[in-house]
């Protein structure tokens, strides 16, 4: 799949849920914000009202931190309210440079503005911000009211990283300069087909279920499933002794597993063909995880390839020396 038709790809797929969240909050807040700019309407100008009517109004916006009123210029026409109370010196206070006062703003009901920085807490926060027009139509001014983001109920469901090709561009001066270099020989690349066993041996029966073999630098980085939280690296003496399988626990190769485990061996194959492929243009790291299926390559160019395993045992050796 071409590099850049991934990458929308993913990229679709990661707003679209985004903007899930986003839809839910809203609607969450549609109602409270409607009733409080109809509270605020007829006390719009008296800042003591409109603090009182803002106060009332606080307990009744879930997950709201602060409230707070401003003319169509943008300025604060009212204090900050928050669960610690009222903040009067924020009267006054010019917010039209505001990430949320730069959306465009509504012409109707509410809007939520895209997250940004606060500037306080200096913590990702969400603006909704409520339109109020007095009974003629005219617009008197807007509500906002500020959320943090780790205050939100919206991470109920996880990100899926969807398994299409992806291309990245590393480091411009590594690319730069690929043409000035050779590979040179590493202690991994000399003992390759012995460190290729070991770890076809801890993925398919020690639990192994993530792994970067560094092959320029002749180490590796591994996850087990018994200890997932934690990573281990193993040095290049580790890694060309067999021996090494017996402080992993023999764990059965996990049924969700994405790679079929006879397809473990294909892919390190793949790796040692990348490797050995070419003295300008070759492969410096492979990663396989057996449970999202993706392989990742990183070149002597710095570039970066994310490629479901299927894909990548596909492309073939040809593939590679041909791009």
């Amino acid at each position: 799949m071409n590099g850049s038709v991934a990458m929308d790809q993913q990229k679709e797929t990661l707003q679209e849920s985004i903007a899930q969240q986003r839809r839910v909050l809203l609607e969450i807040m549609r109602e409270p914000l409607r009733e409080l700019a109809q509270l605020c309407q007829p006390v719009w100008g008296d800042r003591a009202q409109l603090d009182q009517a803002l106060s009332s109004a606080l307990p009744k916006l879930p997950f709201g931190s602060s409230l707070y009123a401003l003319d169509t210029r943008g300025i604060q026409v009212s204090s900050n309210v928050s669960a610690d109370g009222l903040t009067p010196t924020s009267f006054g206070r010019d917010r039209s440079r505001r990430p949320y006062m730069n959306d465009v703003l509504p012409i109707s009901g509410a809007l939520l503005s895209q997250a940004y920085i606060s500037l306080l807490g200096r913590r990702p926060s969400l603006t909704a911000v409520q339109i109020v027009r007095d009974p003629s139509g005219t617009v008197l001014g807007f509500i906002g009211t500020d959320f943090d983001l780790r205050d939100l109920p919206l991470t109920h469901k996880l990100y899926d990283e969807p398994a299409v090709w992806r291309q990245l561009k590393g480091d411009p001066s590594i690319r730069d300069t690929v043409f000035h270099q050779n590979r040179v020989e590493s202690v991994m690349d000399q003992q390759i087909d012995t460190v290729l066993g070991v770890f076809e041996e801890l993925m398919l029966y020690h639990g192994v279920y993530h792994v970067i073999l560094h092959f320029s630098s002749s180490r590796a980085v591994i996850w087990v499933m018994e200890d997932p939280y934690r990573y281990r690296l193993l040095d290049i003496d580790a890694l060309v002794d067999p021996d090494i399988c017996l402080a992993f626990p023999k764990t059965p190769y996990p049924a969700s597993a994405l790679v079929p485990r006879e397809q473990i061996r294909d892919v390190l194959d793949a790796f040692r063909g990348l490797r050995l492929m070419d003295e300008m243009f070759y492969l410096r790291s492979g990663t396989l995880n057996v449970f999202n299926g993706i392989v990742g390559l990183t070149f002597s160019c710095d570039g970066t390839h994310y490629i479901p395993h299927d894909e990548f045992l596909k492309a073939g050796y040809d593939f590679w020396v041909r791009d």
